[in-house]
């Protein structure tokens, strides 16, 4: 969720001092009520600025993008190549687990608060696979440690973790896919350069049940009907696991 101020500035409608001045005018309205100052929104909702609708509307989308390398993953309009910018979609989304900038590939965009939430819990464990071309060749041995776990560190990030067991495979001399089931800050990176190796490219080319196939760079597309049900039991699952684990 996200407050309402910062949603009409996102859109482009005004500032968020602007936007906190037609709220209190009464002149935004929420799913068809009277907005109120300090009120949080959900992309999915219908937001109007008198008769003019800003975004939502109750219709639920959810799209898988083909990120080109150089796009970053952040709504901050000061980032001149943002994911919303390039995309330009026209209704309000944003995405679903982030790929840094230098990486490429699949990319799950939404406007469902919900969705987001449970595809980004790192405790459900929601695979995605990834194809990683790197700078020396692959051997059986750099396979085995990167499926067993690295131990990862950055001083800077404050990051010191060894990764959780992996699935990998070879897929060419300098090439292999990946399936992770966490996603820490730059993982396969770091790992990569932790045995000695330097990542020359890196796809995500799966995300749960979503695959990138077919998806030019730069190119989007909706979700099936099968693939958004396929999608949503899965999280459903997890989250019902986990719930019983807690209880447990």
């Amino acid at each position: 969720m996200v407050r309402l101020n910062k949603y009409l500035s996102d859109a482009g409608v005004c500032s968020r001092r602007e936007a906190d001045r037609l709220i209190e005018s009464g002149r935004v309205t929420v799913d068809g009520i009277r907005a109120v100052p300090g009120m949080k929104v959900e992309a999915h909702q219908e937001v109007r600025v008198g008769k003019k609708l800003i975004g939502g509307g109750g219709k639920r989308i959810v799209l898988a993008v083909n990120k080109p390398a150089g796009i970053v993953c952040t709504e901050d309009k000061r980032e001149r190549k943002n994911i919303i910018r390039y995309l330009n979609y026209p209704q309000r989304i944003t995405y679903a687990g982030r790929l840094d900038k230098d990486s490429e590939g699949l990319l799950i965009m939404t406007n469902d608060g919900d969705l987001i939430n449970g595809m980004m819990r790192a405790r459900y464990g929601h695979e995605k696979e990834y194809k990683v071309t790197v700078d020396k060749p692959v051997t059986d041995g750099f396979l085995r440690q990167m499926a067993e776990g690295v131990r990862i560190t950055d001083r800077e990030k404050k990051l010191d973790a060894v990764t959780r067991p992996c699935r990998t495979k070879a897929a060419g001399r300098y090439t292999f896919t990946i399936v992770l089931t966490q996603g820490l800050n730059r993982q396969i990176r770091r790992m990569c350069e932790a045995l000695g190796y330097r990542v020359t490219r890196l796809v995500r080319i799966r995300v749960m049940n979503i695959e990138l196939s077919g998806l030019k760079t730069g190119e989007s597309r909706k979700l099936t009907e099968q693939e958004l049900k396929e999608l949503y039991e899965r999280i459903e699952e997890r989250q019902n696991a986990g719930a019983g684990a807690d209880l447990g």
